[in-house]
């Protein structure tokens, strides 16, 4: 837990100091007879659970809790975190198991995706009941007046990020960041993924304050 001289940080947030790794990318034949994006000393660590290549980013050490160190820099999301938390729907404060009496917990912004349908796409891991309004108040994303969802389905539906090809220079991004890209589609054999996006299906959208007294009364 934090001390006093230690405010509290979502456990997603990157770290001064944290950067980028180096990407160290090719394109490799593929036995589907399309290219895929490698890293040249790949690791299987490099890929999540569906097999998309993830962006590399340094870890700074842990703290006698076990949280990251450094200056938080609230902004920026730790890919790698970012994908761990949401991958096994754990809180993206503090790492325990998300899901609620009521459901799962997710706080949308302003410039949070949503499509021609009810789904909405999130790139925000879930809370639990103990760190809602905490996550409502330390994400800038959030803009401190989240839409928040209940939710009691949120499959995995994909990734954001970079895509990759062959040009003048070699190996280089041919698309930048844009709509997320969803599981099983032909580009992901040459995207390289930052965020890990989950699908809203079976959800209500509910009042913050009334969502944390239902809680505490399941509780109770």
């Amino acid at each position: 837990m934090p001390t006093p001289t230690s405010p509290l940080v979502p456990f997603i947030t990157q770290r001064a100091g944290e950067e980028a790794a180096p990407d160290n990318l090719v394109l490799l034949p593929h036995t589907d007879g399309r290219l895929h994006l490698h890293y040249l000393d790949e690791d299987p660590r490099d890929r999540d659970l569906r097999g998309v290549l993830w962006a590399r980013c340094s870890f700074n050490p842990l703290d006698a809790q076990g949280q990251p160190t450094g200056a938080p820099q609230l902004k920026l999301m730790h890919p790698y975190r970012q994908m761990m938390t949401m991958q096994a729907l754990r809180c993206q404060i503090c790492t325990t198991p998300a899901r609620t009496p009521l459901g799962l917990i997710f706080l949308a912004g302003p410039d949070d995706h949503t499509g021609e349908t009810a789904e909405v796409l999130t790139n925000q891991p879930p809370v639990c009941a103990r760190h809602l309004r905490t996550a409502a108040r330390l994400c800038p994303h959030l803009g401190g007046h989240p839409t928040v969802f209940l939710a009691q389905s949120a499959p995995l539906y994909g990734t954001t990020g970079t895509l990759y090809g062959l040009g003048t220079a070699g190996v280089q991004p041919v698309a930048q960041p844009g709509p997320p890209l969803p599981y099983g589609h032909t580009d992901t054999a040459c995207f390289l993924a930052s965020q890990q996006i989950r699908r809203l299906t079976a959800y209500r959208t509910v009042d913050l304050d009334e969502l944390c007294n239902q809680l505490r009364t399941h509780s109770g």
